[in-house]
């Protein structure tokens, strides 16, 4: 028996692994333009939660990212159609790409919209083998109609936990959206304005900083010692 188990025998020794500082440094890291992928949560035609995300994709693509835009007009209400429909299989295929997110959505009695959640709820924490979201990095943003509230970031925030993606510290709230665009859509210098630069500069940071090692930072203990279950199960069987 090791000191380890020995001062904690509720541990499985061969899984237990003891972080290291040098695991977080890549001897190369990747140099392609970071992936994001957004979100916005209204199908109005002057949406503001859509014209704040696409003032936050030019500031991105300003920043050295590759940015898509998805469009959720037509997108089913989940369960209401099958994952193969067209506009559910490009959300997925989307969020496989990204390497982080933006959710944006308007605050509709004091929480996010349906429209925000039927978009999250399309995108499975698992595929197989496959998390399309754990690891990722994610920013969070709303715009409300009167004065400034947080409920929809907040909540936005659960969901992104749920997901396990990596929630950036900022984050953006825009009130009285209404005021604070030009009619050609552009946001106008303001404070908010300010603000959506910040969110999007520290998302392109984190991710750069977080995207190699993503797989490291979210591998657990307890899902490799359910992974050794499972291996010694299928390795054991009798019939095979």
């Amino acid at each position: 028996m090791s000191k380890v188990t020995e001062l904690l025998p509720q541990l499985d020794e061969h899984c237990f692994i003891l972080p290291q500082q040098h695991l977080l440094v890549l001897p190369q890291a990747s140099t392609h333009l970071p992936k994001i992928l957004l979100l916005y949560g209204s199908l109005r035609e002057r949406s503001y939660s859509k014209l704040l995300t696409l003032e936050a994709a030019r500031l991105l693509e300003a920043m050295g990212a590759e940015v898509r835009v998805f469009d959720p007009l037509g997108l089913p209400q989940p369960d209401a159609a099958p994952d193969t429909h067209p506009k559910v299989k490009e959300l997925r295929d989307l969020a496989a790409w990204s390497e982080g997110m933006v959710w944006c959505s308007p605050e509709r009695h004091g929480a996010m919209t349906g429209i925000m959640k039927s978009q999250i709820d399309w995108i499975p924490l698992s595929l197989g083998a496959v998390r399309p979201t754990q690891g990722k990095t994610l920013a969070v943003m709303q715009v409300c109609g009167g004065s400034q509230s947080f409920n929809a970031v907040n909540q936005m925030r659960i969901l992104g936990r749920w997901m396990r993606m990596l929630t950036i510290p900022n984050q953006s709230s825009v009130a009285k959206a209404f005021l604070e665009f030009e009619e050609d859509g552009r946001m106008k210098p303001s404070a908010y304005f300010d603000r959506v630069v910040d969110v999007m500069e520290e998302l392109v940071k984190f991710t750069l900083l977080t995207r190699d090692i993503a797989p490291y930072l979210v591998d657990r203990y307890s899902e490799r010692k359910e992974s050794a279950q499972e291996l010694s199960k299928r390795v054991n069987q009798k019939n095979i």
